[in-house]
C-alpha cells in the first residue's frame, strides 16, 4: 500500500458550536493531482486551511512525509516542501513573471533578512544557480515569452500560471491549489490544466485542488475526495466518483441541472 506524501487523519473544527469538518480523513500521494470538491459549505476551504497550516484543529493529526506537521506554521511547512496558492490572485503587480519566480526560489535558500530586501527590490542580480532554476520553471510552463513583463499586463489566466510557477520555484513536494482556474474562459483552464500536469511528468511534484469546474478534477485527478456537511461522503478515482450515487445527490447531480456550482468553502 502506498504511503501518502500528505496525511490528515480524523481532523475535526468546530466554529461557534458549528461543526466545519467532523473526524476527516483526507490523502495525497506522491507525484498524483488529488482532487477536493464538495458543495457550498461542505468545508472544503477548512480542510484547506488545517493542511496549509492556516488553522488548527480541534482534533487529528496531519503528516507530511514522515513527519507530524499538525502543529507547524505555514513557513515551517514550506521548508518541508509544501506551498499552497489563494483563490484570489496574489501577486505584485510591478513585478516582472521572473522577479517572481526569482523571489520564491529565495524563499527556499535564502534566510529571512535577506529575503525582506529582495521584497524590497534589494536583493541584487540572481546568480547563475537563481537564473538556471527560474528558466527552467519558465520553459516548462510556457512562459519564457512572457518572463520580463510586469504581470499587472498579463491575461487572468496567466496570472494563474505565474502563481502556479512561483509555488514550483519554492522547489515543493507538493502544492495546495486554492480554486486555480477561478474566472478562466474555457481556453485559459486548459492552460493551467496542462501546466498542472507539465508540473506533475517533469518534477513529479504533487497537487491538491480544490476547484469548482468539477469536469476539470474530474478530468485531471488521480483520486478525488468528496465532502458534503464537514464528512467524507466519497474517496476514489474519477471513475467512482463519477459513479457515486450519494455523491450524484449531493453535489454532482444539482451540478448536472444547474450547470456550474459556485461554491469555493
Amino acid at each position: 500500500m502506498t504511503t501518502p506524501l500528505l496525511d490528515a487523519r480524523g481532523v475535526s473544527v468546530q466554529f461557534g458550536g458549528v461543526v466545519a469538518l467532523d473526524a476527516v480523513d483526507f490523502a495525497a500521494n506522491e507525484g498524483a493531482i488529488t482532487g477536493l470538491v464538495g458543495p457550498n459549505g461542505a468545508g472544503k476551504t477548512t480542510l484547506f486551511g488545517i493542511l496549509s497550516g492556516l488553522i488548527r484543529p480541534q482534533a487529528g493529526q496531519v503528516s507530511l512525509g514522515d513527519v507530524d506537521i499538525t502543529s507547524m506554521s505555514p513557513q515551517k511547512r514550506t521548508r518541508l516542501g509544501l506551498a499552497r496558492t489563494f483563490q484570489r490572485l496574489e501577486l505584485f503587480g510591478e513585478m516582472t513573471v521572473r522577479e517572481h519566480l526569482v523571489v520564491a526560489h529565495r524563499v527556499r535558500h535564502r534566510r529571512d533578512r535577506t529575503l525582506a530586501r529582495d521584497l524590497l527590490g534589494l536583493g541584487g542580480r540572481p546568480s547563475a544557480g537563481e537564473d538556471e532554476a527560474v528558466d527552467s520553471i519558465l520553459e516548462l510552463l510556457g512562459l519564457d515569452g512572457v518572463a520580463q513583463q510586469p504581470v499587472v499586463l498579463l491575461p487572468l489566466g496567466t496570472g494563474r500560471i505565474v502563481e502556479i510557477g512561483r509555488a514550483l520555484a519554492t522547489e515543493p513536494r507538493i502544492v495546495l491549489l486554492d480554486e486555480p482556474t477561478s474566472g478562466l474562459d474555457v481556453h485559459e483552464t486548459a492552460q493551467v490544466a496542462a501546466a498542472l500536469r507539465s508540473a506533475r511528468d517533469d518534477r513529479g511534484v504533487a497537487f491538491v485542488v480544490v476547484e469548482h469546474d468539477v469536469e476539470l478534477v474530474l478530468e485531471i485527478s488521480e483520486a478525488i475526495t468528496v465532502l458534503d456537511f464537514g464528512k467524507v461522503i466519497a474517496q476514489g478515482p474519477p471513475s467512482d466518483i463519477r459513479s457515486s450515487a450519494e455523491v450524484q445527490a449531493a453535489y454532482l447531480g444539482s451540478t448536472a441541472d444547474s450547470g456550474a456550482d459556485s461554491g469555493a468553502s
